[in-house]
């Protein structure tokens, strides 16, 4: 594929082109300014106002993560202009104080989940980076990486439990997003559910790796020497888009 960096826009550019499509100011959520422009219109659309009502319901009834202020985390630390890699989740830990908005991530001083560590493990065979203590990945997200879970709740104790009410249709949305307005993004995608977002990518853009996931149950079966984290390094390089450091620890 060759280089992508002569469609890589510059923040001006891009503002201009977002407020241009959406000139619609009725809704404020509390989304960075880049994504609600790209994204307002969902929020009026009946799924989403469904999606609202439900969760309204479920949080009068049950516990629900992450708190109402990570929900949309992942696109607040890492603006759609900003977006370098795309890295995509199912939905969010369901584990008390473990789910902050960001997929794969947990805050400060949360024990690492198995998969994150599996992650850590593929960082340290690929790059040689040390396996953190920590699993706080903001740093990724304020570099240009977007650690997006396809649902953006769930209720305590209870996987996937807010599957199919709404939120794949948003993040879809999203996904779809960057393939449209963006060029020369890299996206990871780890097993079989977020492979199937492939077809929301244009490949004639965007450049994407797939492996299985890094669950404990199939890293062996070939995460483990995907080398995904050093390709896109290569990539990013080579379009003069700036590298990630991906060691999570300042």
């Amino acid at each position: 594929m060759t280089k992508k960096n002569r469609f890589y826009l510059n923040n001006k550019h891009f503002r201009r082109i977002l407020l241009s499509l959406h000139k619609k100011k009725s809704v404020k959520p509390q989304l960075e300014e880049s994504w609600l422009e790209a994204l307002r219109e969902e929020f009026e659309k009946e799924y989403f106002i469904d999606l609202k009502n439900f969760l309204k319901e479920e949080k009068a009834k049950y516990s629900i993560y992450p708190a109402g202020n990570n929900i949309f985390n992942a696109f607040n630390l890492c603006p759609l202009y900003s977006v370098k890699v795309v890295i995509i989740g199912q939905d969010p830990y369901h584990g008390p104080g473990q789910a902050h908005g960001l997929c794969f991530s947990v805050p400060q001083g949360i024990a690492l989940p198995p998969s994150l560590r599996n992650i850590y493990k593929e960082l340290n065979n690929d790059l040689g980076i040390p396996v953190a203590k920590t699993g706080n990945l903001e740093k990724w997200s304020k570099q240009g990486v977007l650690l997006l879970n396809s649902i953006l709740t769930v209720r305590a104790n209870e996987a996937a439990s807010h599957h199919d009410k709404g939120w794949e249709k948003f993040t879809d949305k999203a996904i779809k997003t960057i393939s449209d307005l963006r060029a020369g993004v890299v996206f990871l995608l780890w097993g079989n559910y977020a492979i199937n977002k492939r077809k929301l990518i244009d490949e004639q853009k965007h450049f994407v790796f797939t492996s299985v996931h890094p669950s404990p149950l199939s890293a062996s079966r070939g995460f483990f020497g995907n080398k995904h984290f050093s390709k896109t390094n290569s990539i990013l390089k080579e379009n003069q888009l700036g590298e990630i450091d991906w060691n999570p620890v300042d």
